[in-house]
């Protein structure tokens, strides 16, 4: 019997990708319009009397009367809508409260508003429905489809549900892919993450698998089990598995480890979402960047990261980037969320339309010396080092060693290999030519003999787990810091006897 649903998808898909081309051909007026809409909205709340709405129009206004703040900064008023009080960061209260994990505040309460919850919904949706409209394959569908996330189970406060992001995007799934979804309600709500890994073994081992969908540490842990448990690669276990959809870090690190696991190429869809909103998808399977969501009651702000530590940086909207600079992504939305720094950075790679990558965290970066490494940039020597060898990586993570027993400091990398070099003083050089090649303040540093090359320190298989597991941070939306600017991580790997 021929099965209609592939049909009407990619029907489906043609309509949606229509309807978004309205705010794609005009993003400008697309971001107007929704600051206009936000700042309407925003005057009768307490946050907007506070901060003089009834005066801004422009978006130079906004900029007079409402401050850049990081959560720390809005926690006053998050703790008055946490305990129960209406009208202040948005109109009325919050659905749910998404509750991450703060480095520095403890647990994080982000609302989401009954305004900004449908953008979590559909722009996962459209960015499957996009990779159906460019590129025809929709036979996925009649398959299974997999989304490891966090428990569904939610608390409640004042009328508020509070859960994590993953587990509150569960109670949305669409009734035409709730038969096919994977794991079941029961299995999704394991809140210990490798009881829940071994039950998602279990649960689709016997099924047509075709989508499967998560953070790729979660993933390739589920991988692992697969592989452990049945002795095979898992596109032979599972033989119409084509699409592998990601967000939360960079694949490229995860590559060829799993297309080892896999033991061939599938199509990838990278996410941009986080629960202050979901920003971006990948729109295009031949171009480098997600595309913006410009039209989901975001409004988005940048700021050039090496001036944001500034006194007063300069504060930019869309019209004013530029492609390839690193820019802190501001946004204000309709959960209510003003001038708020989310903590990522950005780089543009296209302007038409506006798509970006995420760079890194603008917390997380090394600059012992005054080198800026960010994120992106270690991740890249990473990728062309490992480019033309054999090498695998598990997962990796950079910190300076500023005083060293002897010689010159250095950068330490932290690395997991899947797969070690046959000379790891031949990698290491390689990765360091590559980091040099980047970034000019680095270079430098390693031609004034102010800094010596990086060195490799191995981490024993699991242990990047091992780690996370000891910090109560392992599975849910948890990631580790691909670097950091002190040793805190590191040393607790030394500690926990977790190196070579």
């Amino acid at each position: 019997m021929i099965s209609l649903k592939p049909i009407l998808a990619r029907l489906f898909a043609l309509a949606i990708y229509k309807q978004n081309q309205k705010w794609v051909r005009q993003p400008i007026k697309a971001q107007q319009k929704v600051f206009k809409e936000l700042i309407k909205e925003g005057k009768e709340t307490a946050f907007g009397k506070d901060h003089h709405f009834e005066h801004i129009q422009t978006h130079d206004d906004f900029v007079k009367y409402v401050p850049i703040r990081d959560y720390e900064a809005l926690k006053p008023y998050v703790e008055r809508v946490v305990a129960g009080e209406e009208h202040v960061l948005w109109k009325g209260k919050p659905i749910y409260f998404a509750k991450t994990s703060g480095t520095t505040s403890g647990s994080k309460y982000i609302p989401i508003t009954r305004e900004s919850m449908p953008s979590h919904v559909q722009a996962a949706r459209n960015a499957i429905l996009y990779y159906i409209h460019e590129t025809g394959n929709s036979a996925f569908v009649n398959g299974k489809m997999i989304f490891l996330q966090g428990s569904p189970i939610l608390q409640e406060r004042h009328g508020i549900q509070i859960g994590r992001l993953s587990g509150i995007v569960a109670h949305y799934v669409p009734k035409y892919l709730q038969k096919n979804r994977l794991p079941s309600w029961e299995t999704n709500c394991i809140e210990d993450w490798e009881t829940k890994v071994d039950a998602i073994v279990e649960e689709t081992l016997p099924e047509d698998m075709t989508v499967i969908s998560g953070i790729p540490s979660w993933v390739q842990m589920y991988f692992e089990r697969l592989q452990h448990k049945t002795g095979k690669k898992v596109g032979e276990l599972f033989k119409n598995f084509n699409l592998f959809i990601f967000g939360g870090v960079n694949y490229e690190p995860y590559r060829g480890k799993f297309e080892n696991l896999i033991g061939r190429k599938v199509d990838s869809i990278e996410l941009y979402p986080a629960s202050e909103g979901f920003f971006a998808f990948q729109d295009k399977q031949g171009e480098k960047g997600m595309l913006l969501q410009l039209n989901s009651g975001l409004f988005y702000e940048f700021i050039e990261a090496d001036a944001f530590f500034n006194s007063s940086p300069k504060r930019m909207t869309l019209k004013d980037v530029e492609v390839g600079v690193n820019y802190v992504m501001i946004i204000s939305s309709n959960a209510g969320l003003w001038a708020y720094n989310i903590g990522d950075t950005v780089q543009f790679t296209s302007t038409r339309p506006y798509r970006v990558i995420v760079s890194g965290r603008i917390k997380h970066f090394i600059s012992a010396f005054g080198e800026h490494v960010i994120g992106k940039e270690v991740e890249q020597a990473m990728e062309q080092a490992v480019k033309p060898t054999a090498v695998r990586i598990s997962e990796f993570t950079v910190a300076p060693e500023i005083n060293p027993e002897q010689g010159l400091p250095y950068h330490e990398w932290f690395i997991e290999f899947e797969n070690e070099p046959e000379d790891l003083t031949a990698f290491a050089k390689a990765i360091d030519e590559a980091l040099q090649s980047q970034n000019s303040y680095y270079l430098d540093l390693i031609q004034g003999k102010v800094l010596q090359p990086l060195k490799i320190t191995r981490v024993l298989k699991g242990g990047f787990n091992d780690y996370m597991k000891s910090v109560g941070k392992l599975g849910g939306q948890n990631k580790i810091p691909r670097l950091s600017n002190d040793r805190k991580i590191v040393e607790a790997f030394k500690t926990l006897n977790l190196v070579k």
